[in-house]
């Protein structure tokens, strides 16, 4: 297993200075961001790392150098939008450019692509699901010609005013995930697992590593502290940042040992990255590395 960390919490670095790091903090890969070059107002949003509408020959050159030279490999290319938002032009934006960034780790060698399905957050599952046969069927077919995997992550994205009631991420549960693949069949078709999302769900996190083993193509680390006296007071139908905040690996109520002894019976052995989302270490560049610093010392006992 290949411990690595989500390049998001870094945007005040450039590619090359993300890589640097990861180097010298220890780490064996990077999921790198992939956004479209410009601004973002979504927390995390935004960053771009690689340029996938822009890539050239000698673009590619220069990366393939960069990790030849660190020793660190790119664990999936991530682009985090919303291809079912109900605003079509801003839809086909989003489609336009997964389009890119799967054909952007087609050119650099990366297996993986990591993304959202989306959703209309203002309609139910069921409702939903003709859009997401209609935008990501093809999708897949073009991953598949690129010879690329797609990985879904399983964030709800249910968090702000704007995502309410229903979240801008279909995939958010195992009910959902066994209809999309059994819609969308493809064996290039699958999930970037990340076990926080089930714990404030109130889900259990480890079960589906068994079920869903062939379809987990990328793992995010992240841990999650569900208040349980907030909770009382608010509810399972409150906003979710009323009962829970979102928590370094070993700082929150996820039993690592745990998942991962249960991710080894899976038979897992590909990248597993950190995802920093911790509030409590974002006030500068320094507490951002020095977080992911504590993470690789807490999570090399169970990848090394």
């Amino acid at each position: 297993m290949k411990l690595g960390f989500v390049s998001a919490i870094l945007p005040d670095l450039t590619l090359e200075e993300v890589i640097a790091f990861a180097a010298q903090a220890g780490y064996r890969c990077v999921e790198l961001m992939c956004w479209p070059v410009g601004k973002s107002d979504r927390r995390y949003a935004g960053v771009t790392h690689i340029d996938c509408a822009s890539l050239g020959a000698g673009d590619v050159q220069r990366i393939h150098d960069l990790l030849a030279a660190s020793g660190i490999e790119i664990s999936g290319l991530g682009y985090y939008p919303n291809p079912l938002t109900p605003y079509r032009e801003e839809a086909e934006v989003c489609i336009a450019h997964i389009r890119n960034v799967i054909a952007a780790a087609r050119t650099l060698g990366v297996p993986v692509v990591n993304t959202f399905i989306g959703r209309d957050w203002r309609l139910s599952v069921e409702d939903n699901w003709p859009r997401f046969r209609e935008v990501w069927q093809p999708l897949v077919e073009f991953a598949e010609d690129q010879g690329v995997k797609i990985a879904i992550e399983n964030c709800p994205m249910l968090f702000t005013r704007d995502e309410w009631p229903g979240g801008k991420n279909l995939a958010s549960s195992p009910k959902i995930w066994r209809r999309m693949f059994e819609d969308i069949p493809s064996p290039n078709f699958g999930l970037n697992y990340d076990p926080s999302h089930l714990v404030w769900q109130h889900m259990d996190y480890l079960k589906p590593l068994g079920e869903f083993a062939s379809r987990i193509f990328h793992v995010h680390l992240k841990d999650v502290r569900v208040d349980r006296s907030r909770l009382d007071e608010s509810g399972i139908l409150a906003n979710p940042l009323e009962y829970h905040t979102e928590k370094l690996p070993g700082l929150g109520d996820i039993h690592w040992g745990r998942f991962f002894s249960a991710l080894g019976d899976s038979r897992y052995n590909g990248p597993a990255c950190v995802e920093v989302e911790d509030r409590a270490y974002e006030g500068s560049l320094e507490r951002r590395k020095a977080a992911l610093l504590q993470c690789r010392r807490f999570l090399s006992q169970f990848t090394e």
